[in-house]
């Protein structure tokens, strides 16, 4: 099981109701916080969320709004105790930007560090990896999925039916090798299925371009940036951002599955359905969420 919880879902102004982005993808160990806008840390406070969990930091580019709550989590675990090694990954300059914060705000700190640009598939895990594409924000910027492989299971009913009993033998079922049983050959492919991959795709501020929809493709959960409506289509090109209706158009062509709307400008606070209505008449399955709302697939 994975689980998405968004512990901001404002764009560049924060409100009374939003924090600016954060995004924490939990898969076993694994704690991945995606943007870490400001006041950050308190946003694990409010969801009571413990922050020395985090296992790494995905920056998807370094405007304010995705990366200034970035040192008080960093002095927040460095108080805490925390004593893994903290991976912080992000666009070409990624190095260079946490040097500087780093000089800027010295702190005391007794774990390590360790900062990647990301690019591509630029980290793989015993059952899942991360990947990255380029986006066009007027500055560099990236998008990033979570693809949960999917894994080879026993059809447990078709060995019920068989009576082929558990037991070591099964450990090569599960690697894709035939066995041999009670001196009668049984093919793996008969007695087992391989799960569909699990893929999360997220893509914060960007203007449409033609990488989206090849890297979001047939993901479980597509989450999108959703700043303007439609009716501010020309603001949106100004400002380097899509639309609600270009999301949803997107979802539609990638053939997602669920379209989830974040990064909801202050002004669309008081007719959120108004925004979600845009969504829905071009990909129903879309859901608008607030801050603290939780996903799971």
């Amino acid at each position: 099981m994975v689980k998405v919880t968004f512990l901001g879902t404002a764009d560049q102004i924060p409100s009374a109701k939003r924090n600016h982005t954060g995004i924490l993808l939990n898969y076993k160990e694994e704690n991945i916080l995606i943007d870490c806008g400001e006041g950050m840390q308190r946003q694990f406070r409010i969801a009571r969320l413990n922050p020395c969990r985090i296992t790494r930091i995905l920056i998807t580019h370094f405007h304010g709004d995705h990366t200034l709550g970035l040192t008080g989590i960093l002095q927040t675990l460095a108080l805490s105790g925390y004593n893994k090694t903290l991976y912080i990954y992000g666009p070409k300059g990624i190095k260079e930007f946490m040097r500087k914060l780093l000089d800027t705000f010295p702190f005391r700190c007794d774990y390590e560090i360790r900062v990647e640009e990301a690019k591509g598939k630029f980290f793989t895990g015993e059952d899942f990896y991360l990947s990255s594409e380029e986006m066009s924000h007027g500055c560099i910027c990236n998008a990033y999925s979570f693809v949960k492989i999917g894994q080879r299971r026993i059809d447990k009913a078709k060995l019920k039916k068989l009576k082929v009993e558990t037991g070591p033998h099964l450990q090569e079922l599960k690697r894709g090798k035939n066995i041999q049983y009670k001196g009668k050959k049984y093919l793996a492919k008969d007695l087992t299925y391989v799960e569909e991959d699990s893929k999360i795709s997220v893509v914060l501020d960007t203007t449409v371009n033609d990488r989206i929809v090849p890297f979001v493709k047939n993901s479980d959960l597509f989450i999108s940036e959703s700043t303007f409506g439609s009716e501010l289509k020309e603001k949106a090109l100004e400002h380097n951002h899509m639309t609600v209706v270009d999301a949803a158009k997107i979802a539609k062509k990638a053939k997602v599955k669920k379209l989830i709307l974040t990064h909801i400008s202050q002004r669309y606070e008081a007719n959120l359905k108004d925004v979600l209505s845009q969504a829905k008449e071009f990909f129903p399955n879309s859901i608008l969420v607030k801050d603290f709302d939780s996903i799971e697939i």
